[in-house]
């Protein structure tokens, strides 16, 4: 493959373009949906393979509820058939699922398909896999704060102590390490209010490939790009 040692901790893909690709060939939309929901077997194998510690993915955005509620409900019903289709195959892979994002808000079964999901891998100690649904950027953070109020409110949290590594323990992603690299397909060249906090110092990769065209070896290639990166974090080198 080319690739040395310096493999990205942590990789945030914004899968883009399952529409797009769909319409591209005349098809309707749902099954660039669902196409692309099998080329997410293909990246987490490969991911796990190459050693990536942890691996989240946008999913479903809390901006996605205003699309079609045909389309939407096409989203969450691919969500509950690739889980109790693969569920069992992540976990003997070690696969580890969390969710980022506000599952309260889902419908009952895929909240509680979900559910099972973290349940099933939770004692795992392999990859990472973070899947963003009903999730944003700028909500999460809001979160964050309200939560370290209320602690300093009841005396819990003192103010003075709160710095940037006590705010990341207020936030979805608790534990994991920063990303490393972004990863976004279909075209467009912005964050979309993914993991705003914690892409601070990653490195950024967009592609013109619609999200169910993106390969294994695509895949590397963006990998291959990142080592070639000099991440100076503000500092010389």
């Amino acid at each position: 493959m080319g690739l040395n040692d310096n493999i990205p901790k942590h990789i945030g893909i914004i899968m883009d373009g399952n529409g797009r690709w769909a319409t591209k060939r005349g098809m309707i939309r749902s099954m660039g949906h669902r196409a692309g929901v099998e080329r997410l077997r293909g990246i987490i194998k490969m991911s796990s393979k190459l050693g990536v510690k942890a691996l989240s993915l946008y999913v479903f955005s809390t901006e996605n509820w205003k699309r079609p509620k045909e389309e939407v409900g096409v989203l969450f019903n691919l969500i509950v058939e690739y889980f109790k289709k693969e569920i069992r195959e992540l976990s003997d892979n070690g696969v580890v699922i969390s969710v980022l994002g506000d599952m309260d808000s889902l419908p009952d079964l895929v909240r509680e398909t979900l559910e099972e999901a973290i349940k099933i891998t939770s004692q795992n100690t392999g990859l990472k896999l973070n899947l963003s649904i009903n999730y944003g950027g700028r909500a999460e953070i809001a979160n964050a704060f309200k939560q370290m109020a209320n602690e300093i409110e009841n005396n819990k949290l003192n103010i003075n102590d709160v710095d940037e590594k006590t705010i990341s323990q207020y936030l979805y992603t608790k534990g994991l390490p920063d990303v490393d690299l972004v990863i976004r397909t279909g075209g467009e060249q912005r964050l979309s209010n993914f993991l705003l906090y914690q892409v601070a110092y990653a490195e950024f990769i967009f592609t013109d490939t619609y999200w169910p065209d993106f390969s294994d070896e695509e895949y590397v290639e963006a990998i291959k790009e990142f080592q070639r990166r000099n991440r100076r974090y503000g500092g010389l080198k």
